[in-house]
């Protein structure tokens, strides 16, 4: 890679090589979209219950379903690599840690920055001699949007337009025969503004604690790479982080 290359061609190349499939001409990733978001996910074993369920019920939200599939092997230091939904690969690059997300009594979790874009690349077939190299992940999510304006926290159920806010995603996960669900605080917009936006969030969706004795806590945190590292059975994979 030279300094000239753009980290985004660099990496559709890699990709297309890993999964086998055409090259992206020179430039055309760069024409995609590219986002960064600020993050902390947690990921607790066993079913989504009615009770935290109808906790995260307090504020609007739209419900989506889908299979993301993610590659595992070889494995890309500080890259996750997946398609979205049946969709284009897409690409998602750590930027670091600028610390960690504490809402005093209620939730600790470390905070992760990203940048993702999508690849107008397409995985058409998976055969027995790459299935092992794609985890597929079944998601029911639940996604409320927030955003800070005037010093004042809005709940919506959809972004408006490109406005600065934060997600909060509660999805229901099946995994290699496993239930798994997740709770996820995500925002985008200016850079400046994200760790604005996800602690003002924060705060206010864990003013009132989760049920059942859940505690969002460091052990439960992590990015959904190093979960199917680290998922009993799973195959070591830490992700580079």
């Amino acid at each position: 890679m030279t300094s000239a290359t753009p980290a985004h061609d660099t990496l559709a190349g890699l990709t297309v090589a890993v999964a086998g499939r055409s090259w992206v001409p020179p430039g055309e990733a760069a024409a995609c979209e590219r986002v960064r978001s600020l993050e902390v996910r947690w990921f607790f074993p066993g079913r989504l219950t009615a009770a935290v369920a109808r906790w995260f019920g307090r504020f609007p939200a739209r419900t989506e379903s889908r299979e993301d599939i993610y590659l595992l092997d070889p494995p890309l230091p500080g890259v996750s690599v997946k398609v979205r939904g049946g969709g284009p690969v897409e690409v998602k690059v750590y930027r670091g840690s600028p610390g960690i997300l504490e809402v005093a009594g209620h939730a600790r979790g470390r905070l992760e920055a990203w940048q993702k874009w999508p690849l107008p690349l397409r995985l058409l077939s998976r055969d027995s001699s790459e299935a092992a190299a794609w985890k597929p992940v079944r998601k029911r999510r639940r996604i409320s949007r927030f955003s800070l304006t005037d010093g004042r926290i809005v709940a919506r159920s959809r972004q408006r337009g490109h406005e600065p806010g934060c997600d909060v995603e509660l999805t229901e996960i099946r995994a290699s025969g496993q239930d798994w669900w997740s709770l996820a605080l995500e925002a985008t917009g200016p850079v400046g503004l994200l760790r604005s936006q996800l602690q003002a969030t924060a705060a206010h969706v864990f003013a009132q604690a989760l049920p059942d004795g859940v505690d969002p806590g460091p052990d439960h945190s992590r990015s959904y790479l190093q979960w199917l590292g680290h998922r009993p059975g799973a195959p070591g994979n830490d992700a580079g982080l």
